[in-house]
């Protein structure tokens, strides 16, 4: 039996959909506790988020935020740095994002940026680069040390599903404005990605700041065995409010406010 058919003989079956939205339905309750929890006792959680180009990072963090005050989890995605932030200090626009008291962060990439496609493409020097990998450890303690919690996950893709995906995005519509440029040169340099996947993980896989691997192919097993996970990193007890009871309304000041279509712009009810 070669690797290939072992890995496939290994993999345990699809979940049904059924199944999928059960477990989801389950982790986004626990989810809405630990939002509660986190922002009585002020805590402060980074959670990055990184892995080949269609590993799935966006898919996981909406799960993961869907059910959830976007005041409390929020998703930092930066675009290309301008002009000016290249002449700042590298980790500068990554700092000011994060989290105050009562906030959990999700960095849709992050300074790893330096570690992947900055130096497969170039985008740093060699000196920047080396420089990134010695330093990042003590910017990684600095950040413990302050009180923050953080969490930093590699999803771990197959080089047969990333072609799947990157294909699913050409032939979709919906999905073509996912592939972009940069995807087609990750897709052609898959083993530069991998060296430079082993050296960053080798520089910056400490016991304050580990790196946690997600097998990524299966997309539902992913999404929920990592936010299975997340859960279990913070101890977290359950504070949410009580039952709120509506009441009743003050009708003594009724009248018709419904609102008139003859008076106002209504949309077209197409649907």
């Amino acid at each position: 039996m070669t690797k290939k058919q072992k890995n496939l003989a290994d993999k345990p079956p699809k979940l049904s959909n059924k199944e999928y939205e059960t477990e989801l339905t389950k982790l986004h309750a626990e989810l809405v506790k630990l939002q509660y929890w986190v922002q009585a006792k002020g805590l402060r959680i980074i959670v990055v988020f990184e892995g080949r180009d269609a590993a799935g990072k966006g898919g996981i963090i909406k799960r993961l935020t869907e059910r959830v005050s976007p005041r409390v989890f929020r998703v930092v995605a930066l675009p290309t740095p301008s002009e000016r932030e290249k002449t700042q200090l590298y980790a500068q626009r990554y700092i000011q994002h994060f989290p105050a008291a009562g906030e959990i962060v999700m960095f849709d990439r992050s300074w790893y940026n330096r570690a992947g496609v900055e130096r497969v493409m170039g985008f740093c020097t060699q000196q920047e680069y080396v420089r990134f990998l010695q330093y990042t450890p003590f910017f990684e303690q600095m950040i413990k040390d302050s009180g923050i919690q953080l969490i930093k996950y590699w999803l771990d893709t197959s080089m047969e599903e990333q072609e799947r995906r990157f294909q699913d995005r050409i032939d979709d519509p919906r999905k073509i404005w996912k592939l972009s440029p940069m995807d087609v040169e990750s897709y052609q340099r898959w083993y530069d990605y991998s060296e430079a996947r082993d050296d960053m993980l080798l520089a910056t896989d400490t016991d304050y700041a580990p790196w946690y691997i997600v097998p990524a192919d299966d997309k539902k097993r992913a999404r929920l065995n990592c936010i299975s996970h997340f859960l279990s990193l913070i101890p977290y007890e359950d504070v949410t409010p009580k039952k709120v009871k509506l009441g009743e309304r003050n009708i003594a000041n009724k009248y018709d406010d419904q609102l008139s279509p003859e008076e106002r712009r209504f949309i077209p009810q197409k649907y």
